[in-house]
């Protein structure tokens, strides 16, 4: 392998003539100090705790140096509900700004516009109605993204998925989905409505090794099929006369679009109930981080980790009372949203 800077176009060439990738410098530099940021939060969240321990400690735990009570709680009691922390971020960014690009629209989060509520709906169904297993969840909260979607895109094909058609019509989707998750919580069993309603909030406290673990292996296995949909992407965000002069089947890449970022939303709802805001606010973060006019995928794969990560640990240990991390995205991401509208609405004609 061989490596080129070409300074003028701030670009990085990897490989040979035949077989080579190009990497903007900037995306790399923001996506290599996402990642330390990240590793520094994770020895961090390994270490605090009702047992503290020092980072030598987390370190020596993790690279199999260190025996005993320190290493029983880092890999066995901390280190899935971290592990999930930073995957489940990375899916939910990613999931965000696929929707922000094929809408070319910064408002287009599967929070906002509904699937996270429609995900739950399906997940609320397999539980209360089915009594489901982890798999039923999954399948329940995979169907009910899937269908808040197609209604979605059904109510609003006059205008096709861009512009404040689509985001009003998901919103009024999404407001329909949580009145309806409300009456099956009140309809529910006491025990089987408080476990549901707190798993709304949006929160890792659930989370253990044995439902952690096979999310992540999900996830990784959805997130590897991004490279599928990459080149079509950034067609699609050029606009779709663009995407079909290139020759970019425009209907059938959206559709795996939006079947790989439900399906992304999907399996952390599944576990951790709808978290806010982080697919929304990702995308636009490592845009503004990056300098590009598009949303690089993999670094707004490490920031959305660094994110959720962040979050937890305060909804942890900054926070007197112990909280859900979905009350402390909403509280960082509703100051955000507010401003994004604010400004979406000034640009408008």
């Amino acid at each position: 392998m061989t490596g080129t800077v070409r300074f003028a176009h701030r670009r990085l060439v990897l490989g040979g003539r035949r077989a080579h990738v190009v990497v903007r410098v900037r995306s790399l530099i923001v996506a290599v100090v996402a990642c330390a940021i990240t590793a520094v939060l994770l020895v961090l969240a390994l270490a605090l705790g009702d047992f503290p321990l020092a980072p030598s400690d987390v370190v020596g735990a993790l690279i199999g140096t260190t025996d005993g009570l320190p290493r029983t709680v880092v890999l066995e009691w901390r280190l899935p509900r971290a592990a999930a922390a930073i995957v489940f971020g990375a899916a939910l960014a990613v999931a965000g700004a696929l929707f922000q690009t094929i809408t070319r629209n910064p408002l287009a989060s599967p929070d906002i516009i509904g699937l996270a509520n429609g995900s739950f709906t399906g997940m609320l169904i397999a539980l209360i109605v089915l009594g489901g297993s982890w798999p039923l969840l999954v399948t329940g909260s995979l169907l009910g993204g899937l269908v808040a979607a197609l209604v979605i895109v059904l109510l609003s094909a006059h205008d096709g998925l861009q512009g404040f058609r689509f985001i009003v019509i998901g919103i009024g989707v999404s407001a329909m989905l949580a009145a309806f998750n409300t009456w099956l919580l009140l309809r529910a069993e006491l025990e089987t409505a408080l476990f549901a309603a707190a798993w709304g909030a949006g929160s890792l406290n659930s989370v253990s090794a044995t439902t952690a673990w096979p999310a992540i292996a999900l996830l990784v296995v959805i997130l590897a099929l991004l490279p599928l949909v990459t080149r079509p992407l950034q067609q699609l965000g050029l606009g779709d006369d663009v995407a079909r002069s290139t020759g970019v089947l425009v209907r059938r890449s959206r559709i795996g679009v939006l079947v790989i970022a439900v399906a992304l939303v999907s399996v952390v709802t599944s576990i951790a109930g709808p978290i806010a805001f982080v697919s929304l606010a990702a995308p636009q973060i490592t845009r503004r981080l990056t300098g590009t006019a598009d949303i690089p995928l993999v670094p707004t794969l490490f920031v959305g980790g660094a994110l959720l990560l962040a979050a937890d640990i305060i909804a942890q240990h900054v926070i007197p009372l112990t909280v859900p991390v979905g009350v402390v995205t909403v509280v960082c991401g509703g100051a955000y949203l507010v401003w994004l509208l604010a400004r979406e609405i000034r640009r408008a004609p």
